[in-house]
């Protein structure tokens, strides 16, 4: 199934393609990965990819997991963040996530994980900088959240230009709220404060950046990503800033309520 967007369209730099739905938001995000994929392992033995969690992952990740185009032998994969001092046997870590929803799934090359509960988290950076570092990142995933991040870059630690490729960060307030609305937690004070993360430079030095928003909680937050001057105010809008056909945004039209889309078009 080919799912048919509703309208495509760019803003600056970041490609938009909006479905009906979330299913087809994961079905079309889904179909560009594999082929990107293919295209990458046609010109070079292996291919790396960054995973994001969340619930804008689920549907993606459910397609994905099932694919049988690509050599996923041929394939490194890294996840985008962690709270730290969670285990990756800890339900709400998101090592967890990745296992469950799409590392065991997979035959993967090599699968390496964020240690969150590393007693040293600084070195726990430095070392997977020196694993991300061995390769360009050929497809990043992503999410965008209700404050705008990335990961778990925050506005106020967000940094276009981060000398780092991983860094040890805290959490706002706005982030740790929307983590203990997942309900993974059993009240907010549960939620760690600090976190692990690549840094958005490392992240817009991917070769292609998927970003998947669906629903009308993120209506607000798009409305900012789409409109307002791109700055670590919102650091989603660093996707806007470079790269032709690099970044692309999938959103279901409930996501995109509150915008004024014509004003948008060409």
């Amino acid at each position: 199934m080919n799912p048919i967007p509703v309208r495509t369209f760019s803003v600056d730099a970041l490609n938009v393609e909006v479905y009906p739905d979330p299913q087809a938001v994961a079905l079309a995000a889904v179909r560009q990965i594999i082929e990107r994929l293919q295209h990458t392992l046609a010109q070079q033995s292996t291919a790396t990819m960054v995973f994001a969690t969340g619930r804008s992952q689920l549907g993606l990740l459910s397609y994905l997991r099932h694919d049988t185009q690509v050599d996923w032998s041929r394939v490194k994969g890294f996840h985008l963040d962690e709270f730290l001092g969670l285990s990756r046997q800890h339900p709400a870590s998101f090592g967890y996530y990745l296992h469950h929803h799409i590392a065991q799934w997979l035959p993967f090359q090599a699968f390496h994980y964020l240690q969150g509960d590393a007693l040293e988290p600084i070195a726990e950076c430095d070392r997977y900088t020196d694993l991300l570092s061995q390769q360009p990142i050929d497809i990043c995933l992503l999410g965008i959240g209700n404050n705008g991040h990335l990961a778990f870059n925050d506005p106020a630690v967000a940094n276009f230009h981060d000398p780092r490729w991983v860094k040890l960060v805290r959490l706002d307030a706005i982030n740790r709220q929307q983590q203990f609305a997942s309900e993974h937690f059993a009240q907010l004070e549960n939620v760690p404060t600090h976190a692990i993360t690549l840094t958005l430079s490392t992240i817009l030095r991917a070769r292609y950046n998927v970003c998947c928003v669906f629903g009308q909680p993120k209506a607000d937050v798009m409305q900012t990503v789409l409109t307002a001057s791109p700055s670590s105010h919102c650091p989603a809008t660093g996707l806007r800033l470079e790269g032709d056909g690099k970044n692309t945004l999938f959103m279901d039209e409930s996501a995109g309520q509150s915008l004024d889309l014509t004003a948008l078009l060409p």
